[in-house]
């Protein structure tokens, strides 16, 4: 009976609390050795998950492809090589590899101007082309809110992925009332176009938003920063990164003593007719071991987002966004997750409409905790007070080092959905989904925070 009462004062807590007591809740703590319910509070009620949205998509992904998949990324060429010289385009055929050319590194290109060489081409007749059509032409997902396209968090979506999918825009900051001054990009665009309103503010932070749309070389630039700063980057997604990566591999070409008589383009719609071409060359991703790890722990929204339209393609070609929802709610059905309430529009979050229980997500990761890949998905988590999004969550308490879990933010909303390493050596699996709360994130954690320990004291 204390154990139980100390139980009730924790829920309690939680629907008490000025901050959580009138939000949107979903809440599931089980005992993973016994299945014993440790607390519950709504757990078939579905929420907007945010960031632990993430959860399906990298599950899935796993259980479907293994942990030593590699997305490959194809060089193939048209027409015919006769004495050094291709008589056609050499293309770049993307496979949703979401890594290329991550945080800047492309020393790939190297490899592949070495692939190019090896096969006896010393010119090129035709161009490098960046074939993006195992996806659909839909590149923003249109769930998603108007005022993250074109943000660095929220890019397109491509068959072909580089960079990021995202530049750094380098302003100049001037004296207060004066607009920022654009001085480059990072990677450099050469046909970006900007419509610059950011002003010149008595502020400490960057307040300044980029507005636009795949395939679109104008972005339009609002807010503030700081004033009298000197130079100051702000990040936006890359209007094509297939396109930015065919120039690239170009200049390589060219660099190396590879002429390269046309310019690069791309092709961003699936067409059957096209002429046959020849493999001349296949570039493998990192792991997906390693491609959900950046997911999960750092709350990678691109990486997600690949992943959730590349299971599409599995459906069909292109792959559709359509086809990744139906396959992504399949897929958990059939594996005895509760998903039939869920609203499913995206693979990361970010869509206001995604809906998904606490039960759903605690079925989920009971699935994975006895899954042949489980080693891997644990590897994935960002673990309490040590890594990734999970930092400042119970640093310096028993639960740090604790808790291996996946968190979501946005707005009044704060979500924890994991693992927790239990006193008696057992281990529990829960989440927690707070939406519409007042205040500030952070003050929601607090409260989230607060609760753990309250439940992880009362089986001390």
């Amino acid at each position: 009976m204390k154990v139980l009462a100390a139980i009730l004062l924790a829920v309690n807590f939680l629907t008490s609390h000025p901050i959580t007591g009138q939000a949107n809740m979903s809440v599931l703590v089980q005992n993973l050795n016994t299945g014993e319910v440790i607390d519950e509070y709504r757990s078939d009620k579905v929420v907007p998950p945010a960031s632990v949205m993430k959860l399906l998509t990298t599950a899935a992904a796993l259980e479907m492809m293994g942990p030593g998949f590699r997305f490959p990324t194809v060089l193939e060429y048209t027409g015919t090589i006769e004495n050094g010289v291709l008589h056609g385009d050499l293309y770049v055929r993307g496979g949703c590899d979401p890594s290329l050319g991550w945080k800047g590194r492309n020393a790939f290109l190297n490899q592949w101007v070495k692939a190019v060489k090896a096969a006896g081409i010393q010119r090129i007749h035709g161009a490098v082309v960046a074939d993006m059509t195992m996806l659909d032409g839909e590149a923003q997902n249109p769930n998603w809110l108007c005022e993250d396209a074109g943000n660095y968090y929220a890019p397109g979506i491509f068959a072909l992925n580089y960079y990021g999918n995202t530049m750094n825009i380098v302003l100049e900051s001037g004296a207060p009332g004066t607009v920022a001054r654009v001085l480059k990009t990072e990677p450099a665009v050469s046909d970006i176009r900007f419509i610059n309103h950011i002003r010149c503010d008595k502020i400490t932070y960057d307040g300044a938003f980029v507005s636009g749309l795949p395939y679109s070389c104008e972005r339009y630039l609002t807010g503030a920063v700081p004033s009298n700063l000197g130079t100051f980057g702000v990040k936006g997604d890359l209007p094509n990164p297939g396109l930015l990566l065919a120039r690239h591999f170009t200049a390589k070409l060219r660099e190396a003593g590879v002429e390269v008589r046309h310019e690069a383009s791309y092709l961003a719609d699936y067409n059957p007719l096209t002429p046959p071409r020849t493999e001349l060359y296949i570039h493998y991703s990192e792991p997906l071991s390693e491609i959900i790890k950046e997911t999960n722990v750092n709350s990678n929204n691109l990486y997600a987002e690949t992943l959730f339209r590349y299971l599409g393609s599995r459906y069909t070609l292109p792959g559709t966004i359509h086809n990744s929802q139906d396959l992504l709610r399949d897929y958990w059905r059939r594996r005895g997750v509760s998903v039939q309430n869920a609203i499913i529009k995206d693979g990361c979050g970010l869509a206001p409409q995604d809906a998904v229980s606490a039960k759903a997500f605690v079925q989920l990761l009971t699935v994975m905790h006895t899954s042949p890949n489980a080693e891997a998905w644990m590897a994935s988590l960002p673990v309490s007070g040590k890594s990734g999004t999970l930092t400042s969550l119970c640093p310096k308490t028993v639960l740090e080092g604790r808790i291996h879990a996946k968190s979501g933010t946005i707005a009044g909303t704060k979500n924890f959905a994991g693992y927790i390493d239990a006193p008696n050596g057992d281990t529990w699996v829960f989440a927690i989904l707070i939406n519409s709360a007042p205040g500030k994130a952070k003050n929601i954690q607090h409260v989230i925070q607060k609760y753990l320990l309250d439940v992880y004291s009362v089986h001390q």
